[in-house]
C-alpha cells in the first residue's frame, strides 16, 4: 500500500473569508519544495493538506522531510487509505501499523467522523477498531489513558485514513502570506534566527549582507551564502544582496570621531536596506538585534540607527537571552555554521570605546564630513546577487 502525507493546518484554520488564499499559498510553497524530490499531487479538504506520490517511485521519506519544514503546518503524518467501511478500516489498521503494534505494549484507538453519513460514532469505530487490534496482537493490552501507541483514525469525504501519532510540523504561516521583508543576514549565530522567526509569520525575506573585502574573507562570504542555503529549507528561494561595503567603512575610519564607527555603519546599513527595500517592494527592514547585548543595541543606539528610515524595523530576538537564540539556532540547523572563524563587517574597525547612549544631533553631526548619498548609490550599484535554493 502506498503513504500517503497528512498534514494539518496552523493558524489559516481561524481565518475568515480569504481562508483560501492562505490555503493556496500553502500548497503552492509545498508543491515548489517537493519538486525537487519527486512527482507529488498536493490538495486540501476540511483543514488538512493530502500529499500523494504521483509514481510508486517517489521518495516519500524524502518529501516527508520537505513538509516537515513548510511554515503553515502545525502537524503531520504518514497515512494510509482504504474504503469507508469498518471491515476495511481494521484491516488497514492491523496490517498498516503491524511494525507500531508489534513493538508497543500498549495502545489505544482515537477516531474522527468528519464524514457524519459514517454509520458509526467515532466512540464505536474506535471500539470496534481497538477489539480486533487486541485480537491480532493479543501481546499488546488496551490502555485508554496512558498508551504507549495512539492509533489515528479519520473518517473523510473521499476516503478513511490509519495514521500512528503525528509529529510537530513548523508552525506559523504560509511564507508570502504576510508580504515581503528584508533580512539583514550576516555571518553571525542572531541574524539567520531572526531571518527564520519572520519568515515564519509568512513573511517572504530578501537577505542583504555587507561585505568588506579585503577585510573580511570570501570564506566569510561563503560562509553567509551557507547559512542562508540552510534557511532555504524553511524560507524557500531567496537571492541575497551582497553589498561592498569596504569604501564606505574606510570613509567612516578616515572622517569620522572612532567612538561613533559603529553607529555611523549600521545607519548606512538601514539607508541601502531601504533603498533595496523600495526596489523590492518590501515593507519592513528585519535585523538580529537583542537588547543589550552589544554597545550598538542600547535603546538610544537603535533610535539612532533606525532614525534614517521611515520603514518598520523588525527585531524578533529583542527579548530574548543568548541561550535561547543558541537553542533556535541549532533547531534549525544554523548554529555549526554560524561559529565558524569567519568574521563580517561588524568587526572591521571596531571602536575602543564604543558610544552607548548616543544623541541623535551628535550621531549627524560626527557622519557630516561624507557624502552619504554618493557612497550609498555607490554601493547599491554594486551590489552582487546570489541564489540560493530550489
Amino acid at each position: 500500500m502506498n503513504d500517503i502525507i497528512l498534514l494539518k493546518l496552523g493558524e489559516i484554520v481561524l481565518k475568515g473569508l480569504n481562508r483560501r488564499s492562505f490555503e493556496l499559498k500553502l500548497m503552492g510553497n509545498i508543491r515548489r519544495r517537493l519538486e525537487r524530490v519527486g512527482k507529488f499531487k498536493v490538495y486540501c479538504m476540511q483543514s488538512t493538506v493530502y500529499v500523494e506520490a504521483l509514481t510508486d517511485n517517489e521518495d516519500i521519506d524524502a518529501a516527508f522531510e520537505v513538509c516537515k519544514k513548510v511554515f503553515g503546518v502545525i502537524s503531520l503524518t504518514r497515512a494510509a487509505a482504504c474504503e469507508k467501511n469498518k471491515e476495511a478500516i481494521a484491516k488497514l489498521a492491523i496490517e498498516y501499523l503491524k511494525d507500531d503494534m508489534e513493538s508497543t505494549k500498549s495502545f489505544k484507538v482515537e477516531s474522527k467522523r468528519s464524514d457524519k453519513a459514517f454509520p458509526m460514532t467515532s466512540i464505536q469505530l474506535s471500539q470496534y477498531v481497538g477489539g480486533e487490534l487486541a485480537e491480532a496482537y493479543p501481546d499488546t493490552v488496551v490502555d485508554v489513558h496512558e498508551p504507549e501507541l495512539t492509533v489515528h483514525i479519520e473518517v473523510r469525504d473521499l476516503a478513511a485514513y490509519v495514521h500512528a501519532t503525528p509529529v510537530p510540523g513548523a508552525g506559523g504561516m504560509p511564507v508570502g502570506c504576510n508580504g515581503v521583508a528584508v533580512t539583514l543576514l550576516s555571518g553571525g549565530i542572531d541574524s539567520p534566527v531572526s531571518t527564520y522567526m519572520i519568515c515564519r509569520r509568512g513573511v517572504r525575506l530578501i537577505p542583504i549582507h555587507f561585505f568588506s573585502f579585503p577585510y573580511t574573507s570570501q570564506q566569510a562570504k561563503d560562509k553567509v551564502v551557507e547559512l542562508a542555503d540552510i534557511l532555504t529549507a524553511y524560507c524557500g528561494k531567496m537571492t541575497i544582496e551582497v553589498v561592498p561595503f569596504t569604501h564606505i567603512q574606510e570613509e567612516i575610519r578616515d572622517k569620522c570621531p572612532e567612538e561613533y564607527f559603529t553607529l555611523i555603519m549600521r545607519r548606512f546599513m538601514m539607508r541601502i536596506s531601504q533603498r533595496i527595500a523600495e526596489a523590492n517592494g518590501a515593507k519592513a527592514i528585519v535585523t538580529g538585534e537583542n537588547l543589550g547585548q552589544v554597545a550598538s543595541q542600547t535603546m538610544e543606539a537603535m533610535a539612532s540607527t533606525q532614525a534614517v528610515t521611515d520603514l518598520p524595523v523588525l527585531q524578533p530576538l529583542i527579548g530574548m537571552d543568548k541561550e535561547e537564540i543558541v537553542r533556535l539556532a541549532r533547531k534549525i540547523g544554523t548554529f555549526e555554521t554560524s561559529i565558524l572563524p569567519y568574521e563580517d563587517c561588524c568587526t572591521v574597525f571596531t571602536p575602543k570605546h564604543p558610544r552607548t547612549k548616543p544623541k541623535l544631533s551628535e550621531v549627524e553631526a560626527a557622519e557630516s564630513a561624507m557624502d552619504i548619498e554618493a557612497l550609498v548609490e555607490e554601493a547599491i550599484a554594486g551590489i552582487e546577487r546570489i541564489t540560493v535554493g530550489a
